[in-house]
């Protein structure tokens, strides 16, 4: 089989490798489609692997659709189109087939658009976290305001999961005009370019002054997050959806804002471990009735063997959700 596999920091090869063997608990499925995650981002670029090179054929694709063709669970049978949500050190979505296992699975409908369907991985992980970021026990967001910080696909996810939740003000920002273009086309109130509005004063504004409820970080920089400190009302809430901009070392933070104006401050990862991965099923069923749109994310959509120009696409914010194509259809 064709994998994508990472050769040395920031560089992938198109491999032939055979197909792996499923083991007790696991299924071989054959991969439809595969987006690129901001995480992958890090581990390819910015020297988040700590592996040795190369790393493993399909690695570190973890967002994934496809149709089980050998199984040894009793959960999944040959024919099964399924999402694909492995834990990262496990992921190989960059491959022609993966063994998954099967706790990392979750069966699509029958019918279901697998090109769409590929982005319930995406929004799974936004519902995951919303329910961090603003439990059921803050009630109806309904007179209350949410600030998004990022404007990639989880940021446009959250737009749909906050006027879900009821909240009456929806602002979003970012740096890229592309997605401050995407991102007006939603449900908000206000799409910002930050080159021309900072973000603080955008929220500053739409909130006459006194700060949002609820503020999103969706980019990943430490400079973002201390923006979405200052952007806060006092005792509100703050989601930390983004990676670390580094892979370790001390990351600046204003403690004194924080000191002052007692946020509550929510940190999200780790979709993937959630029992009977809910938020991801919750998710599936979003997209399949309609009721969340991701229309904007299906496109572009790259080759296996140019998996390299997707990532450095993704890297460079050129288009709403990156995807590579492993079916040999595009």
């Amino acid at each position: 089989m064709r994998a994508a596999q990472m050769v040395a920091p920031g560089r992938l090869e198109t491999v032939e490798v055979p197909i792996p063997e499923p083991g007790e608990g696991e299924v071989l499925v054959r991969t439809h489609r595969a987006s690129i995650c901001g995480s992958d981002l890090h581990v390819v670029f910015d020297g988040f692997y700590a592996g040795e090179y190369p790393a493993p054929p399909g690695f570190p694709g973890h967002e994934g659709v496809g149709v089980v063709e050998r199984s040894r669970s009793a959960g999944f049978a040959p024919g099964d189109a399924v999402l694909v949500a492995p834990v990262p050190h496990a992921a190989g979505c960059f491959a022609q087939w993966q063994v998954v296992s099967e706790r990392s699975l979750v069966t699509l409908p029958p019918g279901g658009d697998l090109d769409r369907l590929l982005m319930a991985q995406q929004l799974g992980t936004t519902i995951y976290a919303m329910r961090r970021f603003w439990p059921s026990t803050m009630g109806s967001g309904e007179g209350r305001s949410v600030a998004i910080c990022g404007a990639g696909s989880a940021g446009l996810f959250f737009t749909q999961l906050a006027r879900r939740a009821g909240f009456s003000s929806v602002l979003i920002a970012d740096k890229a005009p592309s997605r401050v273009a995407l991102a007006a086309a939603f449900t908000v109130d206000a799409a910002v370019d930050v080159a021309q509005t900072p973000f603080v004063d955008a929220v500053a504004e739409m909130t006459g002054g006194v700060g949002a409820d609820l503020v999103i970080e969706a980019a990943g920089y430490d400079e973002t997050r201390i923006q979405c400190l200052r952007a806060v009302r006092p005792q509100g809430r703050i989601g930390h959806f983004g990676f670390p901009e580094r892979p370790s070392g001390p990351t600046p933070w204003d403690f004194a804002e924080a000191w002052a104006k007692q946020p509550s401050i929510e940190h999200n990862h780790s979709t993937q471990l959630e029992p009977g991965l809910t938020a991801f099923r919750e998710a599936v069923d979003l997209i399949h009735s309609g009721a969340v749109d991701v229309t904007p994310f299906l496109e572009p959509v790259y080759r296996l063997e140019d998996t390299q120009h997707a990532l450095e696409a993704a890297r460079d914010q050129r288009g709403g959700k990156v995807t590579v194509d492993l079916s040999g259809e595009v």
